[in-house]
């Protein structure tokens, strides 16, 4: 009897100190491992959910960038790390949704080896000219891109943030639709990229539209379309590339999310949910992110699996139909 009592008391020491752990959670900063390098929508994401979340929870949530390889790199880092809560991932649908099929072979499985939190939010790309670039060579709309690539095929650069991210198989998609060919620049995030195209080093890009909505609006860049199914709300007046330019089924949006090491605590897990989506919530938050053409999510981390999930075959069936493919 005593050593039955003895076992029970145990036990339950053990569990009471596992929910006092878990509860205390953080007792220390938290890092989220930005996958790409800092300017891009994936950062300007992270660093606008890190301060409501250091906010919440009263420590800090510190954005590391660690760009490479598509965002391989960073998400395999997190993948590898301890799944204690203290280090977190802004994943994106290159890294949970199109690297799967675009490599041989990842580091890191996307579905087994994280545990997903929240969707953070969905944006749609943009094909977007250095505007001097566009008013040189005439090209105004996407058929008048399509018309000058087919007559120059290889002089055109097409820009994007790494080899298999969102802006890149965009890209890619475009040129197998339009019989096409771009010379693919990759570099190690939008912000890089953007500076490129800004600058003339680059002629186009399949950007996320956050990112490069204030050198729209500062006249740099020369929108086209959305690569989006529908129009975005921040730039109601710019069509979608199927419509622009009569490209039936053409959609290739983005979309960001926090995850965590698979074995990370569900409690843990929850709480991060719970505080992401009601910052997404707020009038502020919300408004901003809008405003920049991102849609905000907060679904539940049952929800953001089945996202993952399903645009793993979507993508699948991207790559193989534009052919893209990185060793």
């Amino acid at each position: 009897m005593r050593i039955l009592i003895a076992a029970a008391l145990t036990a339950l020491f053990v569990a009471t100190t596992t929910v006092t752990a878990q509860t205390a959670w953080p007792t220390k900063p938290v890092r989220i491992v930005v996958p790409f390098a800092p300017g891009g929508t994936t950062d300007i994401l992270a660093r606008a959910v890190a301060p409501e979340l250091s906010r919440a929870f009263g420590q800090q949530f510190v954005v590391d960038n660690r760009a490479g390889a598509g965002g391989n790199v960073g998400a395999d880092m997190v993948a590898k790390s301890a799944p204690d809560g203290y280090t977190l991932l802004m994943g994106t649908v290159g890294t949970h949704g199109i690297n799967k099929s675009l490599y041989n072979k990842l580091p890191f499985d996307p579905q087994k080896d994280f545990a997903p939190i929240t969707l953070v939010a969905s944006v749609p790309n943009v094909m977007e000219m250095n505007a001097d670039t566009a008013r040189r060579l005439g090209i105004h709309t996407v058929p008048d891109f399509i018309q000058y690539a087919r007559a120059h095929p290889g002089q055109l650069n097409m820009a994007s943030s790494g080899n298999g991210t969102s802006i890149h198989l965009a890209g890619e998609l475009f040129k197998s639709m339009t019989g096409t060919f771009m010379t693919h620049i990759p570099y190690t995030g939008s912000g890089p990229a953007l500076l490129g195209l800004v600058s003339g080093q680059v002629d186009v890009m399949f950007d996320n539209l956050p990112s490069s909505m204030p050198q729209i609006k500062g006249g740099k860049l020369k929108a086209f379309a959305v690569t989006s199914a529908q129009r975005s709300a921040a730039m109601p007046d710019l069509p979608t590339i199927e419509e622009a330019g009569q490209l039936k089924g053409f959609e290739a949006s983005s979309w960001f999310g926090l995850l965590a090491p698979a074995g990370t605590p569900p409690e843990i897990v929850g709480r991060i949910q719970a505080e992401v989506a009601k910052s997404l919530n707020t009038p502020a938050i919300k408004e901003k992110m809008l405003a920049q053409g991102a849609i905000p999510g907060g679904n539940t981390p049952v929800e953001f699996s089945r996202l993952i999930d399903a645009e793993i075959k979507k993508w699948a069936v991207v790559v193989k139909v534009s052919g893209a493919k990185v060793d």
